[in-house]
């Protein structure tokens, strides 16, 4: 949950990407990171693993005002999409705040997506956390490519509990920073009512 710093006042929340591997979770952050002014963003840090990488950077929006006089700062990581490195997706999850899905559109992905989603479920569970209680939302990416599902079938297959819902294009920045406002804005009504 959410970590307040009197000395700086700010409020400091957590948002995870998760999906399955390749679905976008890195461009994303790289792409919010490379938009974001200097000033108003840390250093990028990448926790590389054989195979995949950790990508982890804060930001702080002022657009997004005050609450009780305190500034918010978001974290934003990404945890390995491979099922293999598990134990860095569950201690990632720690102290979440809010979970942005990123789902692969393509058809051959979908059981990845499946996949990964449950796996979501069960490591927020292990955690004393619910999905349908947290900030979630889920990212149709690679909207552009040819062998993608309709949005109508994904929602269908990933999104049973209608939470909100975007379509993106990581690599363009199509989408992204709308999936990022909107988890966001989650969080801040979940601050703000004392959650």
């Amino acid at each position: 949950m959410s970590f307040i710093n009197y000395a700086s006042r700010e409020i400091n929340c957590k948002i995870v990407y998760y999906g399955p591997g390749l679905c976008g979770k890195t461009t994303n952050l790289q792409f919010i990171y490379q938009k974001t002014a200097p000033e108003a963003k840390g250093k990028m840090i990448s926790l590389a693993t054989e195979t995949e990488r950790t990508l982890f950077f804060d930001f702080l929006p002022l657009s997004l005002g005050e609450i009780r006089g305190f500034k918010t700062r978001f974290h934003l990581y990404t945890v390995p999409g491979q099922v293999f490195y598990d134990a860095s997706r569950k201690l990632i999850l720690k102290g979440v705040d809010g979970v942005v899905f990123v789902a692969d559109s393509q058809e051959e992905r979908i059981d990845a997506n499946i996949e990964s989603l449950e796996n979501l479920r069960i490591n927020l569970k292990e955690q004393g956390y619910d999905l349908d209680n947290l900030p979630y939302i889920i990212q149709y990416n690679k909207r552009d490519l040819p062998d993608v599902m309709t949005i109508e079938e994904l929602h269908r297959e990933l999104n049973p509990t209608n939470v909100p819902e975007f379509e993106a294009c990581a690599t363009t920045g199509e989408g992204v920073f709308e999936t990022l406002k909107a988890v966001a804005k989650l969080i801040l009504v979940d601050l703000k009512k004392g959650k």
